[in-house]
């Protein structure tokens, strides 16, 4: 795709968003990131997109992409869709994953699934409810009629997953404070060893591949996109919203949270220049900002049969929390939770989370 293919690429949502209220631009150079061909992911994938045009005027878009790692660890013969935004109209639709799916079987893939923008440790799946509010930091929008025309397309839904909304000022629950201090003797917690980014990058790293790899469609960080992730994120966040949980030494949980950026930049549309950048950072730096999200977490599985699992990503959970009080974050979302991962939903819920987003994977076998 050329230059000027990139440009309508990136424009596509804004001419589908227009009109709606609560969708908030992703920031120019951010996009610009993602779609650069030295993003880590593409050292393991390829990808292919396509706009769709009524005369000159961009109106559609979609991509397709083929992990190696996928393959690696499945086997299954399974390419991605993802990044589809389009106006509601079932011919457009129907043009956009044929482009797709037709460069998929090129690639040798029988089936299909996504959407995902690009890969799995990315922005991930269709929003199918939750349209009244604005989304947060590193989560997708969408416009009601996207699940009944990707249904049209012969997809099936695969996986749900639920974004949750968490009062920060909650009271913790007694008996989450009563395990915490059981263990206390033998669990720290820590911030983020600044002077050490990649060693703790490795460190992040290696809980969250090891936490999360019987999750559906688990595909392992690379050391190289978790270590550009993390040098990105923590140019945007105090060390405290980074916590390390170590059990008699050894790293065994962590957590991260994001300032919720989208809050600062709702009015920018996703510019920065010539002085978007000055007010962004006075919103974050200085006036702050309410909202932030936990995109990042994991427990090390050989913990997570027995009480000290939850009682690890509490303690995590809520010295990420205090941290934010300080800074006057008064809600907080975690999310994406599989729908089906009763363990990591019981505790949000405990603690007060109630779900308010539900996002949607389809999957397609490739005639």
């Amino acid at each position: 795709m050329d230059r000027r293919g990139i440009r309508d690429f990136l424009n596509v949502p804004r001419l589908i968003y227009q009109d709606d209220p609560h969708w908030i631009a992703p920031l120019d150079f951010e996009q610009k990131q993602r779609f650069d061909p030295n993003n880590p992911f593409f050292l393991h994938a390829r990808w292919q997109a396509w706009v769709a045009y009524r005369g000159d005027q961009p109106v559609g878009r979609i991509s397709a992409q083929v992990d190696d790692l996928h393959q690696q660890r499945y086997q299954d013969d399974t390419g991605y869709f993802g990044l589809i935004e389009a106006g509601d109209d079932a011919d457009l639709f129907a043009r956009l994953f044929a482009a797709a799916e037709g460069w998929l079987r090129e690639q040798g893939m029988r089936r299909v699934r996504g959407p995902y923008n690009l890969g799995v440790n990315e922005e991930v799946g269709l929003l199918v409810d939750g349209f009244d509010t604005p989304p947060f930091i590193m989560m997708g929008h969408g416009k009601p009629w996207y699940d009944t025309r990707v249904v049209e397309q012969a997809y099936v839904p695969a996986q749900d997953m639920l974004a949750y909304m968490l009062d920060t000022r909650f009271e913790p629950p007694e008996i989450m404070l009563r395990l915490a201090e059981r263990v206390s003797d033998k669990v720290t917690i820590r911030p983020l060893r600044r002077k050490h980014l990649a060693e703790e990058a490795e460190i992040m790293r290696n809980i969250f591949n090891d936490a999360w790899q019987n999750n559906w469609g688990f595909v392992p960080f690379t050391a190289e996109e978790y270590g550009a992730l993390v040098k990105t994120l923590t140019l945007l966040l105090p060390d405290e919203y980074v916590q390390i949980v170590e059990y008699e030494g050894e790293p065994a949980a962590f957590v991260v949270v994001l300032p919720n950026i989208n809050e600062a930049s709702r009015d920018l549309n996703g510019k920065l220049l010539p002085f978007g950048w000055v007010k962004l950072l006075w919103r974050l730096k200085v006036v702050g900002v309410k909202s932030a999200r936990v995109p990042l977490m994991g427990v090390r599985q050989k913990f997570q049969n027995s009480r000290l699992g939850p009682t690890m990503a509490f303690m995590g959970v809520d010295a990420v929390r205090r941290a934010g009080l300080e800074l006057g974050v008064e809600r907080a979302e975690m999310g994406w939770i599989l729908e089906s991962n009763a363990g990591i939903r019981n505790i949000i819920e405990t603690i007060g989370g109630v779900a308010y987003k539900r996002y949607r994977m389809y999957e397609k076998t490739l005639s």
